[in-house]
């Protein structure tokens, strides 16, 4: 799974006009599942999204984290993430799940990060969304379970 995490004050999805999710102090979280992901790339990116440290403590630096500072997570799928460009100009999305197995493990990923207490808006799986987003920094991390740490 690869994730764009967004540090934000705020932001808000809509889809034909209407905000379907939003959220105050929290992390945008932009969502891609591959086809090679699993359930315990769902498990190991939800971990990842609560406990990473990108919130300030009361000295300016980096040591709060979703859990510590009571968050939400306005978390949107984003097949795009996994195109491929490195041949031509149009990107490839091979490496993209089709929404039978995405969708299950992006519900997933909502779903362990709620059974963390954390409050999870969504977007709508393969609408056309229109994403705002008060980014808060900025602060922007990528990650990739299958990345090696």
């Amino acid at each position: 799974m690869r994730a764009v995490v967004q540090r934000v004050s705020e932001a808000s999805v809509t889809v034909d006009g209407e905000e379907i999710g939003a959220i105050a102090s929290g992390l945008l979280v932009l969502l891609g599942v591959g086809v090679d992901d699993s359930e315990a790339d769902a498990i190991s990116i939800s971990k990842k999204i609560a406990q990473l440290r990108i919130f300030n403590d009361a000295d300016g630096k980096f040591n709060l984290s979703l859990d510590d500072m009571k968050g939400s997570v306005l978390l949107v799928s984003q097949f795009t993430l996994y195109g491929d460009a490195r041949k031509g100009n149009r990107p490839s999305f091979i490496g993209a799940a089709r929404p039978e197995q995405a969708i299950p493990l992006y519900e997933s990923v909502a779903g362990h990060l709620q059974a963390r207490g954390i409050p999870v808006q969504t977007g709508r799986f393969g609408a056309h969304m229109q994403v705002r987003l008060l980014n808060d920094g900025p602060v922007t991390i990528l990650l990739d379970t299958k990345t090696p740490a």
